[in-house]
């Protein structure tokens, strides 16, 4: 029976879910989340819970509500998993802090299409592209977990209507995938090898391998960033003191109970987000930003959607450099901005993409096997 760790914005029943925030302090979970059902439903073990950064908000974790960052930085679940401590586990990617994790631990990880997988029982804040993922060190393990936790749930109203889904890590001989140039000349020398060695790889199993030009990077990871932190602001609203997890022991009205439970319960980062988020919603920015944000959305998944008639994945770095030193946190709102370049479209459109060899592979939607499988082709020529 294998180990399965869950993060801890998905929930548990009984158990703790605090989305790695003091605000939701000593809240446990009423129920399961859908894709625990469906873990336990599979035959796996629930290991334990992960810790994640304040509503997977940051760059991998490191801003955990209680836990002290130091050195360099690892996202909990990813170094889990890669140490052997649990088989695989599911995280929630809504801004790329489990893309990076994976690639800066070297184990694998998969955000799927928008709407395979199940989102009840998240604790949610960008709910148009936050999806659950899986963890694992290798592509065949992370295509097994994903298919015991994919399919058509009635209770989510963002499920799409297929049953279930077959994920296949086939040969790769023949496939085509693109490399975006401009990316890389973001990313520091170890990151660029890590392109070379799993481009080389794949070459070695019969894939071609072509350069193209993507103009649309740097708008996308804005358009994103407008539309995550908007809904973001709508979503952690909840949170007031009142009906669940901290409140604040010193207020005389409701408005300073409002008040004085966020400030005290919502780390810096969440309020920068917090404050982004009501101005691009704000009446004189409404249309400038967060409309023009839906419009780049559309441009890009029309875009997106040419190149793969063309080519089976596109692929780029997932950030800029092989690993992260502690930073202080009121660094973090522009940090987590720069390397949301490499992360913001997948969770832009919905596109599923996987991270393998510290890089990453963007598909066409509903088209998880060809990742797997050009992920698994990788994987074997890096051994």
């Amino acid at each position: 029976m294998k180990k399965i760790a869950i993060d801890d914005t998905i929930m548990i029943k009984g158990e703790l879910a605090q989305a790695g925030s003091h605000i939701l302090e000593g809240y446990r979970s009423l129920f399961d989340a859908e894709v625990v059902t469906r873990i336990k439903n599979a035959g796996y073990e629930i290991s334990g819970k992960t810790a994640t950064g304040e509503f997977g908000l940051d760059l991998v974790g490191e801003f955990s509500y209680g836990a002290e960052q130091k050195g360099k930085l690892h996202g909990d679940a990813a170094l889990q998993v890669a140490g052997g401590e649990t088989d695989a586990a599911l995280a929630v990617d809504m801004n790329g802090s489990a893309r990076r994790a994976a690639a800066l631990s070297g184990i694998t990880f998969i955000k799927p299409t928008y709407g395979t997988v199940s989102r009840y029982g998240i604790i949610s804040c960008a709910a148009s592209g936050e999806q659950v993922g899986v963890y694992a060190r290798g592509a065949e393990e992370a295509a097994q977990v994903l298919e015991a936790i994919s399919g058509h749930d009635d209770k989510d109203g963002t499920s799409l209507p297929e049953k279930e889904y077959k994920y296949r890590t086939e040969a790769a001989a023949g496939g085509k995938i693109a490399v975006i140039r401009d990316p890389e000349d973001k990313a520091d020398e170890d990151t660029k090898m890590k392109m070379e060695d799993f481009k080389e790889s794949l070459k070695a199993s019969g894939v071609t391998v072509d350069e193209i030009e993507l103009d649309f990077l740097s708008p996308a990871a804005t358009a994103w960033q407008i539309l995550m932190c908007a809904e973001t602001c709508n979503n952690i609203s909840r949170y007031d003191g009142v009906k669940f997890g901290h409140r604040a022991d010193n207020f005389r009205n409701i408005d300073e109970l409002y008040i004085n439970t966020r400030t005290e319960g919502f780390n810096f980062l969440t309020k920068a987000v917090i404050l982004y988020g009501s101005d691009v919603l704000s009446k004189n920015r409404y249309k400038d930003c967060y409309e023009k944000s839906l419009k780049i959305r559309r441009i890009v998944a029309d875009s997106m959607a040419k190149i793969f008639e063309e080519y089976d994945a596109v692929l780029t770095p997932v950030c800029s450099k092989t690993e992260y030193e502690a930073y202080d946190i009121d660094e973090a709102f522009g940090k987590v901005f720069e390397e949301s370049e490499f992360t913001a479209i997948p969770n832009l459109i919905g596109i599923p993409a996987i991270v393998s060899g510290g890089v990453q592979m963007m598909g066409d939607k509903y088209c998880e096997s060809k990742l797997f499988s050009l992920a698994a082709a990788g994987e074997r020529g890096l051994k």
